[in-house]
């Protein structure tokens, strides 16, 4: 590191999302959490944990709803691997915006956490969001892949997030896949009102559009990256990630 180089702030606490009901994957998940499938003979949610401990996470959170009780008995003892699970859950099923400001009395004043997708398989190098979100001081900082089945993030000719989901008109030069990976500083969950059942998607839109460049995003094609959205792609990897 060079003289007077920032270092990169390490973050210690991940957010992993398992409340969601899994429509897609029914009937394997009539009676289990999503994340709680198998993949190579353990929970898909383990290979989330593994990789966000390689990046120096310190406390995971999780938030529950469909068949709760079934992330109990997986993690009797409260912890992976020695690190804790904090365990918030949902009665009402808050979507990911609710469930961010579901969490936020749990988080430090100026704390940044990871945010991950409890049914994404991924090895994606998380050091290098890290620095991205630093280096742009942004509120949030999105992974994103160039290639993926769903290329619904538009970037600009600087890589600015520029539109997701159409909702802005706002083509750029490039679409790109959306990892369900992040990371959020605390403040972010300022700008929702707790107990609203609310996606955080509308809420990145409207920063988009009240001020160009306030979500920022990183391309990071190294690794591999899998989202478990049908009985087809379970099938797929789950003997093979």
């Amino acid at each position: 590191m060079s003289e007077g180089a920032k270092k990169t702030r390490r973050i210690r606490t991940a957010f992993v999302l398992g409340a969601g009901l899994g429509t897609r994957l029914r009937p394997l998940t009539n009676d289990c959490p999503k994340p709680l499938l198998k993949v190579a003979g353990r929970p898909i949610i383990t290979h989330a944990m593994d990789h966000l401990l390689s990046a120096g996470v310190e406390r995971f959170i999780v938030n529950t709803h469909h068949r709760a009780g079934v992330y109990e008995r997986a993690f009797p003892n409260g912890n992976w691997r020695g690190i804790p699970i904090v365990f918030r859950h949902e009665p009402v099923l808050l979507d990911t915006g609710g469930g961010l400001k579901n969490i936020e009395d749990l988080l430090d004043p100026d704390e940044a956490i990871f945010v991950y997708n409890g049914d994404v398989l991924t090895d994606l190098p998380l050091q290098r969001l890290a620095e991205a979100h630093d280096a742009r001081r942004a509120e949030v900082t999105l992974a994103l892949r160039s290639g993926g089945h769903l290329l619904n993030v538009n970037i600009d000719e600087k890589g600015g997030i520029c539109d997701m989901r159409g909702l802005l008109g706002n083509p750029g030069v490039k679409r790109c896949q959306f990892t369900g990976l992040y990371i959020v500083e605390k403040r972010f969950l300022g700008r929702m009102e707790a107990g609203r059942v609310e996606s955080v998607v509308p809420v990145w839109a409207g920063m988009i559009r009240e001020n160009p460049g306030s979500v920022a995003g990183i391309v990071i094609d190294e690794g591999q990256w899998h989202d478990i959205g049908s009985v087809e792609e379970y099938e797929r990897v789950k003997n093979s990630f």
